[in-house]
C-alpha cells in the first residue's frame, strides 16, 4: 500500500496524532502546483518503507536532510540522513530512503529542503500501536 502526502514551500509544521490507524498522513496546500516535497510510505510484508522526494516545476538544486524517528515495543530508532539533490521538471529527486520493521511501531519522518529558493519541510506519521 502507498500513501503519498504533499506538503509545501515555506516551513510548514503539520502534525496529526495517530489514533490506532494503520497509516494517518499530514498535509497542507502547495505554494506551486508543481514545486513541493513529499514523503512516500509504503508498507509491504511486515515492513514500513519511508522515502523523502521533491517535485520541481524548474531545474531546482540544493540540499536536504531526511530524519525518522520510531518507537515501539522493541525499542526505538533516530535515523538522519543528508546531502545535495537537483530535481527538474518530470524528474523528481529522491532524497534518503528508510525501511524498517512495521510491527507495533510509530514512525515520524521529517524531510527539510534547502534551496536558492527558499526552505521547505514535509512530515508524515505512520505506524500502528
Amino acid at each position: 500500500m502507498k500513501k503519498k502526502t504533499s506538503i509545501t514551500l515555506m516551513s510548514a509544521a503539520f502534525a496529526a496524532a495517530l489514533s490506532g490507524a494503520a497509516l494517518t498522513a499530514n498535509s497542507g496546500q502547495a505554494h506551486s502546483n508543481e514545486t513541493r516535497c513529499e514523503i512516500v510510505t509504503e508498507t509491504s510484508g511486515g515492513m514500513v518503507t519511508l522515502q523523502g522526494v521533491v517535485h520541481a516545476d524548474a531545474p531546482l538544486s540544493g540540499s536536504y536532510t531526511f530524519r525518522v524517528e520510531s518507537a515501539g515495543g522493541g525499542g526505538g530508532s533516530n535515523i538522519r540522513q543528508g546531502g545535495s539533490f537537483s530535481a527538474a521538471p518530470g524528474q523528481p529527486a529522491m532524497l534518503g530512503r528508510v525501511t524498517l520493521g512495521g510491527g507495533s511501531a510509530l514512525y515520524d519522518a521529517a524531510l527539510g529542503v534547502d534551496t536558492n529558493a527558499g526552505r521547505f519541510t514535509c512530515h508524515e506519521r505512520a505506524g500502528q500501536i
